[in-house]
C-alpha cells in the first residue's frame, strides 16, 4: 500500500514540477513567417501612411491587437507599447497597433482615432477590419483565450516571440520576456 501511495505522490509531484506544453500550442508559431496584411484588411491608418509587412523586412516589428475603451488589458499595456516605440524605434523597431472592434457601436475612424489619442499611441495604428488578420495569424490556429495578442517579428520576418494576450506592464515577467526578445532581435544583423 505504501509503495502505491508513494508512486501516486511521485506522479503528482512530477506533473506539478514539469512544465506542460502550452495548451494552445503557441510555441508552434515561433520561427514561422506570418502572412502579411493588405490595405483593405488593415485600413484607416493613423500616425503613419499604410505599412506592409513585406516592406518592413529588415526591421523588428511588434504587432499588438487592441481594442477600447472596455479592454483593461489594452489600457494597462499602452504605456509599455508607447515606451518601447519611443526607446527603440531609432534602433529598428516598428510598433503597429492593430485595432479590432468589439463594441456594439458602429466602427468609425473617429472612434479609433479617439481611442488612439486616449491611450497616447504615437506609433502606427490600423484597423483590422472584421478581424481578418487576427483570425489568420492567431484565432484560426487553435482555441485562444485572448484577442489582445502581441507578435514580435524579427528582421528576417519570422515570429520571434508571442505574448498570448492580457497585459504587460513594466516590471512584470511578461514585460521583461517581451523586451528581452525585442532587444535580442534588434541586436541581430
Amino acid at each position: 500500500m505504501k509503495a502505491i501511495n508513494l508512486a501516486i505522490l511521485l506522479g503528482a509531484l512530477l506533473r506539478v514540477a514539469s512544465p506542460a506544453a502550452p495548451a494552445d500550442e503557441t510555441h508552434k508559431l515561433i520561427g514561422t513567417i506570418p502572412g502579411g496584411w493588405s490595405f483593405w484588411v488593415f485600413e484607416h491608418w493613423l500616425n503613419s501612411e499604410p505599412l506592409y509587412l513585406t516592406e518592413l523586412r529588415g526591421k523588428v516589428v511588434l504587432v499588438r491587437w487592441w481594442t477600447g475603451p472596455d479592454c483593461p488589458y489594452c489600457t494597462k499595456s499602452a504605456k509599455a507599447l508607447e515606451g518601447w516605440w519611443q526607446e527603440y524605434r531609432d534602433k529598428g523597431l516598428v510598433v503597429v497597433g492593430a485595432y479590432h472592434h468589439k463594441s456594439d457601436t458602429p466602427l468609425t475612424r473617429e472612434h479609433v482615432a479617439a481611442e488612439t489619442k486616449r491611450l497616447g499611441f504615437t506609433f502606427p495604428v490600423a484597423v483590422d477590419r472584421d478581424w481578418n488578420t487576427l483570425r489568420r495569424w492567431w484565432l484560426d490556429k487553435s482555441e485562444r483565450k485572448w484577442t489582445s495578442v502581441t507578435f514580435l517579428i524579427d528582421r528576417a520576418g519570422k515570429i520571434r516571440h508571442i505574448h498570448p494576450g492580457g497585459s504587460y506592464v513594466e516590471g512584470d515577467a511578461d514585460y521583461r520576456a517581451l523586451e528581452k526578445a525585442m532587444v535580442e532581435a534588434l541586436n541581430e544583423r
